[in-house]
Order: structure tokens, then C-alpha cells, then sequence
């Protein structure tokens, strides 16, 4: 008889494990250990995800009533105190290694065919308890992490992530992230910086955000709009020196373009680009794109377990945020692997409840009717 894996099994294989083994040894994550492996903490924080468990208990109870078919996968169950003491201790770095790697390898086959990188850059902040104040700045209006995501819409991944206490500025760690030269940056308010937006000018990279209300520019140029549509002007700018002259900034003497919007609330946004060639309605378009990261959130708080933590200490949030991305992006590239299941969500919702079966990810619809056995009657001579 053929053997069938698990599904935890076959969505395992997606991991590029050869990555995996070389960040444990680049940062010595198996010293000393007798029991638990970083592989095994890994495996079972996975598991924790796509079964929806929500506590460190009910993720090794689950996966201790699967212990035969946890043998396949070379891991076994493990103790809860154990698995405390690794999320506390292992370097949350390892994951985050894991995360690129698994990242470069599921971009290449979601991406769908553009002619430009498009990134929108936002954050989300999710609440800690005070059991975290040590090291969250925890106090009564910040009470918890920032997630920060550079994301991908033409793939629907994100390509960067970052950890932050919520209290600290978006700005900070959006100067992290690595640009790519003429990829196009979307963002929203919480990155009003002309220097960092003179950065990315510099680099070569195309921006699309807003202007605040009270932000005075001075037109170089009017451009014609349609009439009656939602572009109400087009200009050419040059944003002011701040603070009477005393405080410069490298787009001062850099042409920009405005452009008014008239959303369907009737509220008019300033968007403000440094691409003075392409229709306002592209710019336009682009900036309502930002809407698709704000989905993600979304989802990945819905549907993965971000929102409630397995332990209070930075390592173990750290990890806890990279295993659940890794989750999404195991999600995607799966779910693109079949054709049975349109819906992302019905597709994670299916590997929930179907996470230790003997499935194929192939197999995860409805099951076809069984052909009916026909029983002839027998003909009594009464």
C-alpha cells in the first residue's frame, strides 16, 4: 500500500531546510541541547499555527495525540516547560533567517508578471500585557509591538519585516528597510519624513504618499484635469524649507507633483510624488493600493495566531511574529501549488482541520460522491 504523508508533512517540504540547518549553526542555536532541537521548536510553534491553538498547552496536546505520525517528520512532542524555555531563549534571528530564505524562494513562482516592484510600507501595533513592560516600554497608551511589513501586492507577501515597542516612531524603522532602486514605496502619513523621502529619490525608487492639510507648497505648474472626475488638480510643486529657513531638506530645490484625489467620502487627499511623467490616475491608483496591506493585517491576525502570545519575553514575541509569517508564506506557496480550493482562506481553514490527516494538499475539497452499490432484489415464488 502507498504511504501518504500528513499534510503538516507535505506543507513541511515547502521549508528550505538546508537554510534552516545553516543559520542554527551560524548562531550555535542547538549548543547544548538534549531534547528539544530548533527544528523540533519550530515544527511545533508551525503546528501551533495552522492548528489555531492558542496556548503552549493545546499545541503540545495536539500534537502528543499525533504522536505516531510525528515520528515521519523527525520530531516528536514536545514538553510545554521545555518549549517556554526555547521561545525564551533560542535566537529569534534564526527565524527571521528562515523567513528570507523561505521568502526568496516563494517570491519567484507568486509574483505575477509586472514591470515594476511596487512596496507599501506600513505598521500594526498588537497589544502585550503588562507582563511584558521590561523591554515593550509597556504603560497605558502603548501597550504593546509594532509588526512593520514591506509588502508586495503583485505577489501578496510581505518582503520585510521588522519588531518594534509600539511607542517608538514607524520612521525609525523604515529607514532599515532595503531599498530597491526603482521600485516604487507607498505609504501613508506615519511616514512623513522629507529627508527619508529624499532618500528614496536618491536611490532612484519612485514614492507615492500624502501631504498634510497644513504643508505649504509653492506651484511650478498647473496641469488640465477632467472635469467631473475624482483628479481635481494636478501641479507641479516644490515643497518649502520648514521653520522660517532654519531647518533644509534635500527635496527643496526637487519638482514634485501634487495631486488632489476626491475619495467616495467625499474627503480630498493631497498625494504628493515625485513622478512627474505618469497620469494622475495611476498615482492615484497607486496609493489606493496601499488599502491591499492593511488586508493582510487583516488576515494574518484572523487567521494565524499573532494576536495572542505564547510568552512575554522580546525573544519569544520576536518568534512567535516570524513563525507566523513563515505560516503565511508556507500558505501562499501551497495554495498556489493546487487548483482545488480558489479561496486563501477557505484554503487555511481546510489545512486547519485537516492538518494531521493523511491529505494531499491536492485533496482538500469536497470528497466525490461514492458510486452506488446496487443490490438486486431476490425473487421469491410466494
Amino acid at each position: 500500500m502507498r504511504h501518504q504523508n500528513s499534510l503538516l508533512h507535505e506543507i513541511l517540504k515547502l521549508v528550505p531546510w538546508a537554510a534552516f540547518e545553516r543559520s542554527v549553526a551560524k548562531h550555535d542555536a542547538d549548543r547544548s541541547v538534549r531534547t528539544l532541537t530548533t527544528k523540533s521548536q519550530f515544527v511545533a510553534l508551525l503546528h501551533g499555527q495552522l492548528s489555531g491553538a492558542v496556548s503552549l498547552r493545546e499545541t503540545v496536546t495536539t500534537m502528543e495525540s499525533h504522536g505516531r505520525r510525528l515520528y515521519h517528520l523527525g520530531v516528536a512532542a514536545p514538553r510545554r516547560s521545555t518549549l517556554a524555555d526555547a521561545n525564551a531563549l533560542r535566537p529569534a534571528a534564526v527565524f527571521a533567517e528562515v523567513f528570507d530564505a523561505l521568502l526568496a524562494q516563494a517570491h519567484r513562482g507568486l509574483r505575477k508578471a509586472s514591470a515594476e516592484a511596487v512596496r507599501l510600507i506600513d505598521s500594526s501595533r498588537i497589544t502585550l500585557n503588562s507582563l511584558s513592560r521590561d523591554w515593550a516600554h509597556y504603560d497605558a497608551t502603548c501597550d504593546g509591538v509594532k509588526v512593520h511589513i514591506a509588502y508586495d501586492p503583485h505577489a501578496a507577501v510581505p518582503v520585510y519585516f521588522a519588531v518594534s515597542p509600539a511607542r517608538e516612531n514607524d520612521m525609525v524603522q523604515a529607514k532599515a528597510i532595503p531599498l530597491e532602486g526603482g521600485a516604487t514605496y507607498v505609504f501613508d502619513l506615519g511616514y512623513y519624513s522629507f529627508s527619508w523621502w529624499g532618500t528614496l529619490d536618491a536611490a532612484g525608487c519612485r514614492f507615492v504618499t500624502r501631504l498634510r492639510k497644513n504643508s505649504p507648497t509653492e506651484v511650478i505648474e498647473e496641469r488640465v484635469v477632467l472635469q467631473d472626475g475624482p483628479i481635481v488638480a494636478d501641479r507641479v510643486v516644490r515643497i518649502r524649507e520648514r521653520l522660517g529657513h532654519t531647518r533644509s531638506h534635500p527635496l527643496r530645490d526637487r519638482d514634485l507633483r501634487e495631486i488632489h484625489v476626491v475619495i467616495e467620502t467625499g474627503k480630498t487627499l493631497r498625494l504628493v510624488t515625485n513622478d512627474l511623467v505618469s497620469p494622475a490616475e495611476v498615482i492615484a491608483d497607486l496609493y489606493q493600493a496601499r488599502w491591499e496591506i492593511e488586508l493582510f493585517f487583516r488576515w494574518i491576525k484572523q487567521t494565524l495566531r499573532i494576536k495572542k502570545f505564547l510568552g512575554t519575553s522580546e525573544n519569544a514575541v520576536r518568534i512567535q511574529i516570524a513563525v507566523a509569517l513563515i505560516a503565511y508564506l508556507l500558505l501562499r506557496m501551497a495554495h498556489a501549488a493546487q487548483a482545488t480550493i480558489a479561496s486563501p482562506l477557505a484554503f487555511a481553514r481546510l489545512v486547519r482541520s485537516n492538518l494531521m490527516h493523511f491529505k494531499s494538499i491536492h485533496h482538500l475539497g469536497p470528497e466525490p460522491p461514492g458510486k452506488q452499490t446496487q443490490i438486486p432484489q431476490l425473487a421469491l415464488a410466494l
